[in-house]
């Protein structure tokens, strides 16, 4: 995209036009050092050149806006509503941004609805509040529920490698209680993504991955071979220890 710096891709998903035709859509982020966005907008993946192109700028930082509006970013996810509407909905956990699941109402903000999602969800283990930073929700064909995994802000013993787990009867919530399924001790394990793709209808398990860093820690030794790369896990999800998650 054009512009100084990075530019980082967000709620990428593939939605229909009226003709029928898939196109590969996402947000873009333009970033300064260290991590400022500065500008964010719509791109749209051209087959024939292999490159994502700008459709439209959202939101360019100033005085008059200094944080951008709300955006399709996040992770995508495609649900049904009981009315039978298809929406696309979009979140890093929870879904903040719904609109239908065509591309053009992907591509008209008019058309898009925010989400309030819930701030914290309760601990299973001592009812204490636990904030999601980052994380994805998909539809568990084995529980028969939407299922997440999130790793807490500024959780403990590491500020951003505690890892847990909830359920809820929608994607838009109430999220039940959240049991702790990782954690590390000085070290970063963040923005976890769920991997439905990667197992059987009938199966029990769920396969996450994130990426493990020494950043934002609190200057521990790199794990050789391991750090700043992606970890893929397995979660049993008829682990007795989850059963508090299941609960209604």
């Amino acid at each position: 995209m054009p512009g100084e710096g990075p530019t980082w891709l967000s709620g990428l998903t593939s939605l229909r036009d009226s003709n029928g035709v898939p196109r590969l859509v996402a947000a873009y982020v333009k970033v300064n050092p260290p991590l400022e966005g500065y500008r964010w907008g719509l791109c749209v993946w051209n087959e024939a050149r292999a490159e994502f192109e700008s459709l439209r700028v959202l939101w360019s930082k100033s005085d008059a806006e200094a944080r951008p509006p709300p955006l399709p970013d996040g992770h995508a996810v495609l649900w049904k509503d009981a009315d039978g509407r298809e929406w696309v909905l979009f979140g890093n956990p929870l879904p903040t941004l719904r609109c239908p699941a065509t591309f053009e109402a992907w591509c008209d903000p008019a058309r898009w609805e925010v989400l309030t999602p819930q701030e914290t969800l309760v601990s299973a283990a001592d009812g204490q509040p636990v904030k999601p930073h980052s994380g994805s929700i998909a539809w568990n064909p084995w529980r028969k529920r939407w299922v997440t995994v999130f790793v807490q802000a500024f959780g403990k013993p590491s500020a951003l490698g505690e890892v847990w787990y909830a359920e809820a009867d929608a994607p838009t919530g109430p999220w039940g209680k959240a049991v702790k399924i990782l954690s590390h001790e000085n070290y970063t394990f963040y923005n976890p993504r769920l991997h439905p793709e990667f197992t059987a209808p009938n199966s029990p398990m769920v396969i996450f991955e994130g990426t493990f860093s020494q950043m934002f820690a609190d200057r521990p030794p790199p794990t050789p071979r391991y750090d700043y790369n992606q970890v893929l896990y397995r979660l049993d999800l008829d682990d007795p220890a989850l059963a508090p998650a299941r609960e209604r």
